[in-house]
């Protein structure tokens, strides 16, 4: 995987995938799955699924956060700043140009219809990100703990997404370095 993409084109690529991306970060991953490992064989698979996990650790904007590693890998810094221009250009225009005529669009039919669909479509999407991931995690006992008191954490002790974020980033830290043998 060592092709070799002018800044150009990677600006055009993400341009392109900002243009389609509904739904926010989560939908992000079988975009770029599809994109940059089963259409253009530019990153692995396995890249992009770590990329996916690092962007949402980091504060920010996933789909940003995201581009900006893809770019960065695939040219330096140069790449990163290209990427993450791209993927928000026309996301940032549409904003712009909705902004001057929000008042006119809440209430028409067609533009809601067309929210409900967007709706459900980035339903689907998330579920794929959610088996994606799925598939890529090593589960093992400790991971089903985990994954349990997350759920319970959020839904029955209602923390809240960035304490429970923290809180078992620190326990998955001590549990892999305790797993290696080291001090914590």
């Amino acid at each position: 995987m060592s092709k070799k993409v002018s800044l150009i084109k990677l600006f055009l690529i993400f341009t392109k995938i900002g243009a389609i991306l509904l739904g926010g970060g989560y939908v992000i991953l079988p975009i770029m799955t599809s994109e940059f490992v089963d259409k253009r064989k530019l990153v692995e698979h396995d890249d992009v699924i770590d990329y996916f996990a690092l962007a949402q650790s980091l504060p920010g904007i996933i789909a940003a956060n995201m581009s900006m590693f893809i770019g960065y890998k695939l040219r330096g810094k140069w790449g990163a700043v290209a990427a993450m221009i791209g993927v928000t250009f026309v996301p940032f225009w549409c904003i712009v140009l909705l902004a001057s005529i929000i008042s006119t669009l809440v209430n028409n039919t067609y533009v809601l219809g067309a929210l409900w669909g967007v709706g459900v479509s980035v339903i689907a999407l998330i579920m794929l990100t959610v088996r994606e991931m799925w598939q890529k995690s090593t589960r093992n006992g400790f991971f089903y703990t985990i994954f349990a008191l997350t759920l319970g954490s959020l839904l029955v002790f209602k923390l809240s997404p960035i304490q429970t974020i923290l809180l078992f980033t620190f326990l998955g830290v001590a549990y892999k370095r305790i797993r290696e043998g080291k001090k914590i």
